[in-house]
C-alpha cells in the first residue's frame, strides 16, 4: 500500500479540501464562474458549495459580482503571498528588468495589476538620478483617471470590461468610459499610451501593457517620465518607450 496515500487519507479535512478545491478552480478562471458552474466542475452538491463560497466571500478570498451570480478570486492570496518568498514570483520576475530600465533611462517605473475595478501597484523601481517620481507598492489607482488605469482598460477583453462595469455600478463612470472609447481605441492601435499625467503637472506617463495568454493585459508598466535638465544620461521619450516595451515583452506570457 502507498504510505503517502495512507497518510493523506488519515489526515483528510473535507471542509478544508473543499475550500482549497474552489480556490484552485477559480485561479484558472480570469473572469470567474457562476455557482452552477462551480457545482458542475466540482461534482458536489449545491448547498455545500454555497456554504463554502459564502465563507470564502466573508473572508475576502473570493468576491461576488454585483449581480450576485459570479465568483472570482480577490487579491488577498497575492497580498498574503507577498509575505512568503516562494510566492513572490510576479514582483521577483519583474523587478530585475524594471531596475535595468531605471538604470538605463534614469526614470522610475512601476507595475500595476487590475483588481476589482482598480489598478494596484505591485512593484516599483527607482531611478538612480537625483530626481524621480514614484508610487508606493500597494497604492490603489483609479482606472479612468490614471495612465496605468486607462491602458488596462484599453486592453481589457469584452468579458473583463463588462465585469469592471458591473463592479463600478455607477452611471457616471459608465458614461465617462464611453466618452473615453476613442482615446482607448487609439491606445490599442498604438500598443501603448503616452500622455500628460492627470495628477501632476510636467509629468508624462508612458504606459505599456503586459499581456497574458488570453491576449488581454494582465498588468501594465508605467514610467512617469519628466525631463531632467541637469542629467545628460536621462533617456528621451522615444528611447524610454522602446526600453519599456522591451521589458513588457519579456514579462508577457504567450
Amino acid at each position: 500500500m502507498n504510505s503517502k496515500k495512507t497518510t493523506e487519507d488519515r489526515y483528510r479535512a473535507p471542509a478544508l479540501d473543499k475550500g482549497l478545491d474552489i480556490l484552485e478552480l477559480l485561479s484558472s478562471q480570469p473572469y470567474g464562474l457562476t455557482r452552477a458552474e462551480i457545482v458542475k466542475a466540482m461534482g458536489r452538491g449545491p448547498s455545500e458549495i454555497y456554504r463554502m463560497l459564502e465563507r470564502l466571500v466573508a473572508r475576502d478570498y473570493v468576491s461576488r459580482s454585483v449581480e450576485g451570480d459570479r465568483y472570482a478570486l480577490t487579491m488577498k492570496l497575492f497580498v498574503l503571498g507577498s509575505q512568503h518568498p516562494p510566492l513572490r514570483r510576479l514582483a521577483a520576475r519583474a523587478l530585475p528588468l524594471m531596475d535595468m530600465f531605471a538604470r538605463e533611462t534614469h526614470q522610475s517605473v512601476h507595475l500595476v495589476v487590475p483588481e476589482r475595478g482598480y489598478a494596484i501597484v505591485v512593484a516599483q523601481a527607482s531611478s538612480p538620478a537625483n530626481w524621480e517620481f514614484r508610487l508606493r507598492p500597494g497604492a490603489q489607482l483609479d482606472l479612468l483617471t490614471t495612465g496605468s488605469g486607462q491602458t488596462l482598460l484599453a486592453f481589457q477583453s469584452p468579458d473583463r470590461r463588462s465585469e469592471t462595469l458591473a463592479i463600478w455600478g455607477s452611471s457616471a463612470q459608465v458614461k465617462h468610459l464611453a466618452e473615453m472609447e476613442p482615446a482607448l481605441e487609439e491606445v490599442r492601435s498604438k500598443g501603448h499610451r503616452i500622455g500628460n499625467s492627470l495628477q501632476l503637472v510636467g509629468v508624462r506617463d508612458i504606459s505599456v501593457p503586459v499581456f497574458g495568454p488570453s491576449g488581454d493585459a494582465l498588468a501594465v508598466l508605467t514610467c512617469p517620465y519628466f525631463e531632467q535638465l541637469d542629467d545628460a544620461q536621462a533617456a528621451n521619450v522615444e528611447t524610454a518607450l522602446a526600453s519599456l516595451k522591451n521589458v513588457a515583452e519579456r514579462l508577457s506570457i504567450s
